[in-house]
């Protein structure tokens, strides 16, 4: 390798101004793609440091975890601090990955897109329309090229924005195999009767509502119960807590908040299926990783879903809730079907890992170097 490629190796920056203490979605993207960006010898632009890589600390509460307050200093950092210090370390290239970056500088950049969602589903007064409508579109144009996390969000990329197909690489996303696999656990567990999971954020377009009303039409719906994994939203829990307790199950609809990495795979292994039916996703990593345990999976067939889920998954009309319904009865009652989607999942979760993304990504990274 010669000297002239290490010393471009080294001008290498990642932003990670915004990542969490308790990682989701992008953190988890970004950290499970680290150790396969090393060998490019990054500099990584971090609140904290991280063991066995050069990195220059930024300021704290900058990320998603300060609300608007931390989205806003973020953005005013990225705009007035981030350029001068591409500069003084003579920053050959930046990769963010979130869609960030330098608008009036001369840093050179490549970002990760993971979505659109907030142009597909827009709320009335939400400072993510303007940060979607008017920053992000710059941004992608000023950009050297463009990642993002399945072949969906890249059409959205171009059909929104108008950005060249050219300039866009999707690289899908993966799991950490050695925690999400099967683990022979009985279903349920000693405290519960058999439950059905859900994993993600409380978010109207993750249509959890219709979830509660499909499994309250189940006729096995006193038999079992709903578990609903993830960060509580003080906008939206409480009223879908409100349409449980309407409909008779307050008792039955559990809802969990945040669960760490280390406990998910249990409780994966020990549900009847995971139901996923959200309106729209960029990637949808709980879809993978309930396949990597071999539990069964109920998903959209919209967007980017059927591309993780394949034919591994049973794919739903996400707003018919009589479809999420009978797809949820049919795993629950069909010892067979459950059998096939375990095998079949099993084998399309082997097809996805972090040493292809990773790879895929230091591919793109190389060729702006």
């Amino acid at each position: 390798m010669s000297d002239s490629y290490n010393n471009s190796l080294s001008k290498l920056f990642i932003n990670l101004s915004y990542i969490l203490s308790q990682p989701t979605g992008t953190s988890t993207y970004i950290l499970n793609l680290l150790p396969y960006l090393h060998s490019l010898v990054p500099t990584l632009l971090v609140a904290q440091n991280i063991p066995n890589y050069s990195c220059q600390l930024v300021p704290e509460g900058l990320t998603p975890k300060q609300g608007l307050k931390g989205h806003l200093r973020r953005l005013l950092w990225t705009q007035l601090h981030l350029p001068g210090i591409c500069k003084d370390q003579r920053s050959h290239l930046l990769f963010s990955p979130i869609p960030e970056a330098p608008l009036s500088s001369n840093c050179r950049y490549i970002v990760t897109v993971h979505d659109l969602i907030p142009l597909r589903f827009p709320k009335r007064f939400s400072p993510l329309t303007p940060y979607f409508r008017y920053y992000i579109p710059q941004v992608l144009a000023q950009a050297q090229h463009i990642l993002c996390n399945s072949i969906a969000t890249a059409k959205d990329i171009t059909d929104f924005f108008q950005i060249p197909a050219s300039k866009i690489t999707p690289t899908l996303l993966a799991h950490n195999a050695e925690d999400f696999r099967p683990l022979n656990l009985p279903q349920g567990t000693s405290l519960s009767c058999p439950y059905f999971l859900y994993i993600g954020r409380h978010d109207p377009y993750k249509n959890l509502h219709r979830l509660i009303n499909a499994f309250a039409s189940l006729p096995i719906c006193q038999e079992c119960e709903l578990w609903i994994a993830g960060p509580k939203d003080r906008r939206y829990t409480p009223t879908l807590q409100t349409q449980a307790n309407n409909l008779g199950l307050g008792k039955q609809i559990k809802f969990l908040d945040y669960l760490p990495d280390n406990q998910l795979p249990t409780i994966i292994n020990q549900a009847i299926a995971l139901v996923f039916p959200s309106l729209w996703e960029g990637f949808g990593l709980p879809v993978l990783e309930a396949m990597a345990c071999g539990t069964p999976v109920i998903t959209s067939n919209l967007s980017s879903l059927p591309e993780v889920a394949g034919d591994a998954a049973l794919l739903i009309n996400p707003y018919n809730t009589d479809e999420i319904a009978e797809a949820m009865q049919a795993v629950a009652t069909d010892s067979i079907l459950r059998s096939r989607l375990r095998t079949l999942s099993l084998n399309r979760a082997s097809q996805f890992s972090w040493a292809k993304t990773g790879q895929a990504t230091v591919e793109v990274l190389q060729r702006f170097l």
